[in-house]
């Protein structure tokens, strides 16, 4: 595995770095909706304000960290370099933020306009790191899981994008289309398509190296994503052709395919040769958990008719499988990623003359506990407040911004050990690289 990672590849820090620091703050502007909307937002997963919301956290947290993680491992990992990394760094991260607000105030006042510029801004962003990115990796061989997984999760953000798109054309009055069945197709091949196609590539290299696990199983890192592709095509045809009992059928699979990634992360997670959990691994541990409960929930109510028709089920699965799996993987990722890019980056400057501080230096451990914490509540209570929003949803809303606000401080004071020790590197003999 380590063979695969040539880090003298990596980006200028401030490519990764700027969706990095961005993401934490569309979390906290979730949470101070909630406070905005109070109760009735979470009386339907249909309501304005629980759509503005739930894309706060998908494109505007989410999409942020994944693509900021992409725009890292693409050349060290695959060896795909971009082209002008910083400039299209600069272009996607504005139009993804803006698009972002753009796209949750369309939700909000449902204005026309607003969810055409909304596709506006977000087609560009992500079309033009789609086409960076593909561009980098023509030519790489797909031998390792990693490449091939990167590969196909651009395939998945692709369609994702596509069918956003559409949508946002029809709300804004153009066109007549089902958009149901669109929403279901957009949402699965978003969270499978590309969401856990992507978490899985990255895990297969992440996950045994920074928890010093043995690696995933040879044959599920070769079939999980072109298996999990392959089931959002065929389920996406059946779901357009209105062929019910195929398409539940095909969604139950995804359900399970996506279950399985969870279990085996899990399972690999629990052979780490470390004697103590850290804060990443808990993050992933409470990911895979969470994103176990949710696909056993999607599968009960999927079989069990009572289930089925309680209006709250949608939104406690969507807490479990957004914020308790891909946000908590994420935020454990990034507790790793930053402090690691932080190190290399200040090594490399440095030449070997001015001694760069270790990952534990950058990032304190107690730190990262004490925002662990704060996430933890914040899950808990957002999956009350579901079912007492009358009570809870004002208390998960402070808890969702408190948890985001300390990711925030923690990314920030990382940044700050970044700049005092340019500074010594800046008076010291070494002439550092310009970043």
């Amino acid at each position: 595995m380590q063979a695969l990672l040539s880090f003298e590849q990596s980006p200028p820090i401030s490519a990764p770095l700027r969706f990095f620091l961005t993401a934490p703050l569309f979390g906290i502007l979730a949470g101070a909706l909630m406070l905005w909307s109070g109760p009735e937002l979470l009386a339907s997963r249909w309501t304005p304000g629980a759509l503005a919301l739930t894309h706060l956290i998908t494109v505007g947290f989410m999409l942020q960290v994944m693509l900021g993680a992409m725009q890292q491992l693409l050349p060290v990992v695959a060896g795909a370099n971009m082209a002008q990394p910083l400039r299209v760094a600069a272009v996607v991260h504005a139009t993804l933020a803006l698009g972002t607000l753009a796209l949750a105030a369309a939700f909000l006042s449902y204005r026309p306009w607003l969810f055409g510029a909304a596709a506006l801004l977000l087609g560009t962003g992500t079309l033009v790191f789609i086409a960076s990115a593909g561009r980098a990796l023509i030519g790489v061989a797909s031998e390792h899981a990693t490449v091939a997984g990167l590969k196909l999760a651009l395939l998945g953000l692709g369609a994702t994008l596509a069918l956003g798109l559409v949508m946002a054309v029809a709300l804004a009055g153009s066109l007549n289309l089902p958009l149901l069945s669109l929403t279901a197709i957009h949402l699965g091949w978003g969270l499978l398509g590309w969401g856990g196609v992507l978490v899985a590539a990255v895990a297969y290299v992440v996950v045994p190296m920074f928890q010093l696990t043995p690696p995933y199983p040879h044959w599920f890192m070769r079939h999980f994503a072109p298996l999990a592709i392959g089931i959002m095509a065929l389920w996406t045809g059946a779901e357009l052709a209105e062929w019910s009992p195929a398409s539940s059928l095909l969604a139950a699979v995804a359900t399970v395919a996506g279950a399985s990634l969870a279990g085996i992360t899990l399972a690999v997670a629990r052979r780490s040769k470390r004697a103590r959990l850290d804060p990443t691994q808990l993050c992933w541990r409470l990911a895979t958990l969470c994103a176990l409960l949710a696909s056993a929930l999607w599968l009960a109510a999927w079989s069990i008719t009572p289930l089925e028709q309680w209006p709250a089920w949608p939104l406690l699965w969507g807490v479990l499988v957004l914020f308790g799996g891909f946000v908590s993987v994420m935020v454990g990722m990034l507790y790793k990623i930053v402090p690691f890019l932080v190190w290399l980056h200040l090594r490399n400057l440095g030449r070997g003359k001015v001694s760069a501080p270790n990952m534990k230096q950058v990032l304190a451990e107690s730190d990262m506990r004490q925002q662990l914490w704060l996430h933890l509540l914040a899950l808990l209570m957002l999956l009350l407040a579901v079912i007492w929003p009358s009570w809870l949803v004002y208390p998960a809303a402070v808890a969702l911004i408190a948890a985001h606000a300390w990711l925030l401080r923690n990314l920030l004071r990382a940044m700050g050990v970044y700049r005092r020790h340019l500074a010594v590197i800046a008076a010291s003999p070494v002439k550092a690289a310009r970043h």
